[in-house]
Formats: C-alpha cells, sequence, structure tokens
C-alpha cells in the first residue's frame, strides 16, 4: 500500500511529531504541503493530510494543496493539532474533509489531539498544553493510524 502524509508543522513541531507516529505504522513518507506532489497523492493508496490550528483553520498551505488535486479515487485521513479544544459543531478538520470528499476521495476519518501553543494571548503566559502532544496522544495516533490500515476505520 502507498501512503504518503502531507504535514505543515510551522510553530513547534506539534504535528510532525503525530505524524511522524503515523507514518512509523503506515510506512509512509512525511512530506510538507510545499514538497508534495498532487499527482503523486491523487495516486497514492492512502494519503493523510494535518497541521496545526490557527484561527480554527488548518494552515492555508495545506488546504491550497487540497484544492490543487486532481480528482482521486484513493483513501484519505486528516489529522490536527490545537492548543483549544475542539467544538463538535464545526470539527477543525471539517473544510479539508469537505474538499477531499468533492475530490473524489474516501475520508476514512480525523484524527486530532491537544498541543503546545503560544498563539498570542497565551504567550504572555508561556504557552498552553506545554507537555502536549504526550505519549498518551502519540499512542492514540498510532492506534488510529493501525486502524487505517488495517481497513477498519476509525473507532466508534
Amino acid at each position: 500500500m502507498k501512503s504518503v502524509i502531507v504535514c505543515a508543522s510551522v510553530s513547534h513541531g506539534n504535528t510532525r511529531r503525530v505524524a511522524d507516529s503515523m507514518a512509523r505504522v503506515l510506512d509512509a513518507e512525511v512530506v510538507s504541503p510545499e514538497r508534495a506532489d498532487p499527482g503523486e497523492l491523487a495516486a497514492a493508496d492512502l494519503v493523510g493530510f494535518g497541521s496545526g490550528v490557527f484561527y480554527g483553520r488548518l494552515h492555508p498551505s495545506l488546504t491550497e494543496l487540497v484544492r490543487a488535486l486532481p480528482a482521486g479515487t484513493g483513501r484519505a485521513f486528516v489529522f490536527a493539532t490545537s492548543g483549544l479544544p475542539e467544538l463538535p459543531p464545526a470539527p477543525f478538520t471539517r473544510p479539508v474533509v469537505r474538499l477531499l470528499r468533492a475530490k473524489g476521495f474516501s475520508v476514512d476519518g480525523s484524527y486530532t489531539c491537544r498541543a503546545f501553543d503560544t498563539w498570542a494571548p497565551f504567550r504572555l503566559v508561556g504557552g498552553i498544553r506545554r507537555q502536549r502532544p504526550n505519549a498518551g496522544d502519540l499512542a492514540a495516533a498510532r492506534a488510529f493510524a493501525e486502524r487505517l490500515r488495517d481497513g477498519q476505520g476509525p473507532a466508534a
């Protein structure tokens, strides 16, 4: 199975740590949105797209890459790290999931976890979630990747 993970990790390396944990399970290469080849992604069996959360959305470079993708028929997943909790009515990953589905990808789920965040007001106190993602978050990311690898989809 050909797997690729596209990861925009620009602040503290939080999202890259999650991507690397998933990549070990999926035997996937991790690339930045700027280095990703849209044609190769559309042809892969499984593609992951992840970033930190910026103002409630995934990184613009990741979203632009997904918009530029040709139609695909493979499987995809989306993941995110954020200092603030995700609101159930508006998941951070929803816009990218919708774009992927519109391109023809089967989206097998998404994974989010909390992470160290030094966004403007939090910088004043040295940031929040300093110890995240932690060992439990990375283990959960690996378990999510194992379900994807084994064709089980996300846990209920």
